[in-house]
């Protein structure tokens, strides 16, 4: 990743940096722990906050978009919690272990830990201070110096560690459930999940927020062992004035598999990091995701996959509706190292757009360093079916309705990648009621 080497000069930077000072002894962790939030902080502020000069924020100007820092919220009171309660009705119908973090603070009365023999769910504050932190703070395989991921290093105070053993398969869902209430501030939160050898795990991470310019960073970091699959889907329902970083960076062994699903349908402006990287032989990856956004809203989505290993497939596919003046991005980049034969990688990212206003940046790539391989990439921008949506108003249909049913049949195809029927209802829920928003 490209960076401006400079000192911090933004009002948003300058405030991080004294947030940092006033919150650093009060973060846990042991001294090691300490040492890696230094350098992560340290990372931070060589780079400072990313403009369009730096060539993967091109189209998400941070420096534009974070114009203030918001200071780290305290504990939640009774009546975010209570507001919390709430924000979860949409899962209950979902039995799942579910951490709960309101503000990005543990909140036990709305958790449930239990899990069955061979897997283990517990709080990412206790590894910080026994002895496990340094790791769990890395970046993973997410390119070194990315400032989302040195900052949740540096400031996040909890999140969730998951551990699957060797050839047990989760009976349950595992349920990681952030909810941003009350006053502005900032939230950090990050999971760190590892699936042994054979094993098989369904990780849900959702984030829900009431009205509020909050600010969220949010990381997950997953490893896949040989043989072990994981799913997992993300629902970013966010408030409508909120910043939303989210980074996901895989390792997959060999003959692993894994699925995600991303549905960005929150926040003033969001930008998803996905990083995979394939370290064994003959592993899948399947990496879709919906988006809806309208008014002058903004959603990223920045994909690098990884082929470093033989016989691996991988399978993105991304699909936006747009409304307003809204903007979406998408950049994705399938790499095939050398070596790395027999890959078969495919990319497709679609904009909708719904208005003369909206509009859709694509940035497909390809970089290929092996002679036996099948890759391809593609990108589509377009406006409704004029032929479809007068065949649908020559039915009878009202013109809204009869492009709300479009849409939903456009974004449909991904939505129903969703194995579990739960969520795939609550995603499908979320889709309509931005349909209807909008009516």
């Amino acid at each position: 990743m490209n960076a401006e080497v400079r000192s911090i000069r933004t009002a948003a930077e300058t405030a991080l940096s004294e947030i940092f000072a006033s919150a650093f002894a009060g973060l846990p962790g042991d001294s090691a722990v300490a040492e890696r939030r230094r350098t992560a902080f340290d990372a931070f502020k060589a780079a400072g906050l990313p403009s369009r000069r730096v060539e993967d924020w091109k189209y998400t100007d941070l420096r534009a978009l974070m114009r203030d820092a918001k200071p780290i919220a305290g504990a939640p009171d009774g009546v975010m919690i209570a507001a919390a309660r709430g924000a979860l009705a949409p899962y209950a119908a979902i039995d799942a272990t579910r951490v709960t973090f309101v503000n990005g603070r543990f909140v036990e009365e709305l958790s449930d830990l239990a899990t069955a023999e061979g897997v283990s769910v517990t709080l990412l504050k206790d590894a910080l201070v026994n002895g496990a932190g340094v790791e769990a703070l890395s970046d993973g395989v997410s390119p070194a110096g990315n400032v989302a991921v040195a900052l949740n290093a540096a400031f996040v105070a909890d999140g969730v560690v998951v551990s699957v053993a060797p050839g047990v398969t989760a009976s349950r869902p595992i349920h990681v459930a952030n909810v941003q209430a009350g006053s502005e501030h900032a939230a950090y939160g990050r999971v760190v999940a590892r699936v042994g050898e054979g094993g098989n795990v369904l990780l849900i991470e959702s984030h829900i927020g009431d009205a509020g310019a909050h600010q969220t960073n949010s990381v997950i970091m997953l490893d896949v062992a040989d043989g072990a699959r994981a799913e997992l889907v993300k629902i970013q329902d966010e408030s409508l004035d909120t910043l939303h970083l989210a980074t996901l960076a895989v390792r997959l062994g060999a003959k692993a598999e894994l699925k995600t699903f991303a549905l960005a349908a929150g926040a003033r402006a969001a930008r998803q990091q996905i990083y995979v990287s394939f370290t064994g032989d003959g592993s899948t990856a399947e990496i879709r995701g919906a988006g809806f956004a309208g008014a002058s809203r903004h959603l990223d989505t920045t994909l690098v996959v990884d082929h470093d290993a033989v016989g691996c497939s991988s399978r993105e596919h991304f699909k936006t509706a747009l409304d307003g003046e809204a903007r979406s991005v998408f950049q994705g980049k399938i790499v095939v190292k050398p070596g790395a034969q027999k890959t078969d990688g495919k990319m497709m990212a679609q904009a909708l757009l719904l208005s003369e206003g909206a509009e859709a940046d694509a940035k497909p790539e390809l970089e290929i360093f092996a002679d036996d391989v099948v890759c391809g990439h593609g990108a589509t921008v377009g406006a409704l079916d004029d032929e479809l949506l007068f065949y649908l108003k020559s039915r009878g249909i009202p013109q809204k309705e009869a492009e709300a049913l479009m849409v939903q049949a456009f974004v449909g195809e991904v939505i129903e990648t969703i194995e579990h029927e739960g969520l795939r209802e609550v995603v499908t829920d979320r889709a309509l009621a931005w349909l209807t928003a909008r009516t």
